[in-house]
């Protein structure tokens, strides 16, 4: 489906060497250090650059929303997707601050926008199945949001980029991607579903009784990755693992966000597990599950704040510390540049 290589090791050495002997104490700039070999190894280990960078906000809606398992309904989809058009969120103010370039792609929200500007049309439908009772969607919706977001990214790519960022915004999202998580990685439901943004003990408890029905309604699907996106996927996550496929696919760095963009990178490293060389985790939410999901997927997410927004918050405060591991090993001396003898 993707023909993603595995990054080249064969430099390993050689892009090691240049950084253990850059002008500080072997080891002193700690992850920054890992960070810098992995830019190396998939952007090349003479000069690598990172090049206009994006951040794709994906936004869809969920059908067990209208169960309620979140603090708000699904209206508030619609109404943040045109806050982020108006500049006015978490995400904006982030992407703007760093020089992260931000579109939002509407994969599937419950009402079509108009009189929006600059809202990219990629939707799947209005809205998911709700999952506890039928699939969320169809094979073939998963296809064709595979086709949309590998055609996305691809206008980056002849464009110039070289690393994606990835966000999402839809209320319920966090159940579909906790039923996805127990699925994907054989941990109990339960240890999967945290409370989102903030639900109150009896809507967790109910959250909690949906994610196991939604698990055992379609147990014998889950056995494919595909499969587990059309069962209980999102129409935002699916095109979220479709652009994580397809960046690596044409060589280029991956910022996964939080819980919900670490449940599409899941399913896309259960697709093609060559594509974990190139994704970055940004950070570890707040959200319970996320340090579990990244213990699975053996990632150390770069920052560690309590967040629990989503949007591609996280992804967008790790861009500095990307260009920062590439500036680094770029141009910092060596000691042998510096003259400096030890």
């Amino acid at each position: 489906m993707f023909d993603i290589k595995p990054v080249d090791t064969e430099f390993d050495s050689e892009i090691q060497q240049k950084i253990d002997t850059k002008t500080k104490p072997l080891g002193a700039l700690g992850d920054l250090e890992t960070l810098a070999l992995q830019i190396a190894r998939v952007l090349g280990k003479d000069k690598p650059q990172i090049c206009n960078p994006k951040m794709m906000v994906f936004a869809a809606d969920h059908g067990i929303a209208d169960s309620g398992v979140s603090i708000a309904p699904s209206e508030v989809t619609t109404q943040m997707v045109v806050n982020f058009m108006q500049g006015g969120a978490a995400i904006n103010v982030f992407t703007r601050q760093v020089g992260f370039d931000l579109e939002v792609i509407d994969c599937g929200i419950v009402k079509p926008l108009e009189n929006v500007e600059g809202v990219i049309n990629q939707r799947l439908g209005a809205g998911t199945g709700p999952i506890h009772k039928r699939a969320a969607m169809t094979l073939g919706a998963v296809k064709q949001g595979f086709e949309m977001a590998t055609a996305r990214v691809d206008l980056h790519h002849k464009n110039g980029c070289n690393l994606i960022g990835l966000g999402e915004m839809g209320i319920g999202n966090t159940t579909s991607a906790a039923v996805m998580m127990s699925a994907l990685t054989g941990i109990k439901g339960e240890d999967c579903v945290g409370r989102g943004t903030g639900i109150d003990a009896a809507t967790y408890k109910r959250k909690k009784m949906l994610v196991e029905q939604a698990l055992l309604l379609h147990h014998s699907e889950l056995n494919d990755p595909m499969q587990v996106l059309a069962c209980v996927g999102g129409f935002e996550i699916v095109q979220m693992t479709g652009a994580m496929l397809a960046a690596a696919e044409r060589n280029m760095l991956i910022i996964v966000d939080g819980f919900i963009a670490s449940a599409a990178a899941l399913a896309a490293v259960k697709i093609n597990p060559n594509v974990r060389d190139y994704m970055i985790f940004a950070h570890q939410s707040d959200e319970k599950g996320h340090y579990l999901m990244l213990e699975f997927l053996q990632a150390k997410p770069l920052l560690k704040l309590g967040m629990k927004l989503g949007e591609g918050t996280g992804a967008a405060l790790a861009l500095p510390l990307i260009q920062a591991a590439a500036n680094f090993y770029n141009q910092m001396a060596s000691f042998e540049d510096a003259g400096i003898d030890i």
